[in-house]
């Protein structure tokens, strides 16, 4: 396509955004799930060119501004007092759910190699940041469960890549060496944690200094892209790279940009992230066309795939309510032997966040990405657009019917001390 047709094509999708959106508003469902089925509604419509989603322009482009907005919006204490059920998730369930659905597959295809199974898994693993908070924000839920999915979704992108392109490069090159694997692991970790405070501290510094708001917020929107490039050329995680920079300003926002440039700031950022995310649904949606181009017909393609894929996205939801349910079971047992948690697991809150963990874009880049000789690259591409169909259109719009089974997730009013209560009743 020309550039002019191109332009149109974008503008036409933005209208399209606009449409779905509002239906989403009358149905009362939830955005994402309405945009996802708008996007292959319009795949199927005659004349609509064949969306190529390239990973490159996701990773890239669309996923440091929402990492950035969220980290920006957490609230640190919240997420250091959360922090040992974060990495919980995000490290210990996303590498659980690789090596659950990486035997399951090899179980059922035994032709697909042991590394193109677990880089399944991996791609498959970690729970989205656009789709949870496109869910999530509409939800009025403890602030416990907000901190840790929001939490979880910022740091497990890393952990679900690092093990992908481990799993990718012993796939293609026939070799794994596990301590290497770890090993690399801290290194790629840490070393985007630090790439990203260095650069966190250095904008703290600059941008208190130049006074004017529109120059501060372009300054903040440029951060989170050389956060993520900078850290992704050293070949280090970019993802957690861009989060620790939006953590620390966020923390320190207060302290360095007054009340007019945070006011500002919040309405660019909550534009941005609206049509961010939207246009990814969106996209995500049109490219399944791509995806079915790969199959002779629609046919062979479900009866080939139909069974692994299924098994694919029990295996996902399973896990993770199996590694939710094994982690309370212990902290129970811990408090039986004198060990007392700081907070006691309950069923309800398990449920829910058991059934919370929506894949989104970062699923669909990661298995665009593989090579076109990639073993099993057809149940890899099927796989993963079936799990984000899945857990977005089927999870994500139950998910508030879910809550309101379980009134103790209510968060509970904010009771008025006696001396608000005495002046309530002077005036």
């Amino acid at each position: 396509m020309s550039i002019e047709l191109e332009y149109q094509f974008l503008v036409g999708l933005l209208m399209a955004v606009l449409v779905l959106a509002l239906a989403a508003r009358r149905l009362h469902l939830p955005s994402a799930a309405a945009l996802i089925g708008g996007g292959i509604a319009l795949a199927f419509i005659p004349g609509i060119p064949v969306v190529a989603m390239d990973p490159d322009i996701v990773m890239v482009v669309f996923m440091p501004p929402l990492l950035f907005s969220s980290a920006y919006q957490t609230v640190w204490l919240d997420f250091k007092q959360y922090f040992a059920a974060i990495s919980s998730l995000a490290v210990g369930a996303v590498a659980f759910t690789t090596l659950a659905v990486g035997c399951v597959v090899h179980g059922l295809r035994p032709d697909i190699p042991w590394s193109a199974a677990f880089a399944l898994g991996a791609i498959v693993s970690p729970p989205d940041a656009v789709a949870a908070k496109a869910v999530l924000e509409k939800l009025r839920l403890p602030n416990r469960v907000m901190t840790v999915l929001a939490g979880e979704s910022l740091v497990n992108d890393a952990s679900g890549l690092v093990l992908f392109h481990f799993a990718v490069a012993a796939a293609l090159g026939g070799k794994f060496d596990v301590p290497t694997a770890i090993g690399n692991f801290f290194v790629v970790s840490i070393g985007g944690i630090m790439v990203g405070f260095c650069l966190g501290w250095i904008a703290l510094r600059l941008l208190r200094r130049f006074g004017n708001s529109e120059l501060i917020v372009t300054g903040t929107l440029l951060l989170a892209a050389v956060s993520y490039m900078a850290s992704d050329q050293l070949g280090l995680s970019g993802v957690l790279a861009t989060v620790t920079t939006g953590l620390m300003l966020g923390w320190q926002q207060h302290e360095i940009f007054s009340a007019l440039t945070r006011i500002r700031a919040q309405a660019f950022w909550r534009i941005l992230v609206f049509l961010l995310q939207s246009l990814l649904f969106v996209l995500i949606g049109l490219s399944l066309r791509q995806a079915l181009n790969h199959f002779e017909s629609v046919g062979d393609g479900i009866q080939t795939l139909a069974l692994p894929v299924m098994a694919v996205v029990v295996t996902v939801i399973g896990t993770r309510f199996a590694w939710l349910a094994g982690s309370d079971l212990v902290w129970t047992l811990l408090s039986h032997a004198g060990i007392h948690p700081r907070h006691i697991p309950s069923l309800p809150m398990t449920v829910i966040v058991s059934w919370a963990g929506m894949r989104g874009a970062v699923t669909l880049a990661a298995a665009l990405s593989l090579p076109v000789d990639f073993p099993g690259r057809d149940l890899i591409l099927a796989s993963a657009f079936g799990v984000i169909l899945v857990t977005v259109l089927v999870q994500g719009s139950t998910l508030p019917l879910l809550v309101g089974l379980f009134p103790s997730l209510a968060p509970k009013p904010i009771r008025k001390s006696r001396v608000t209560r005495l002046r309530c009743a002077a005036k």
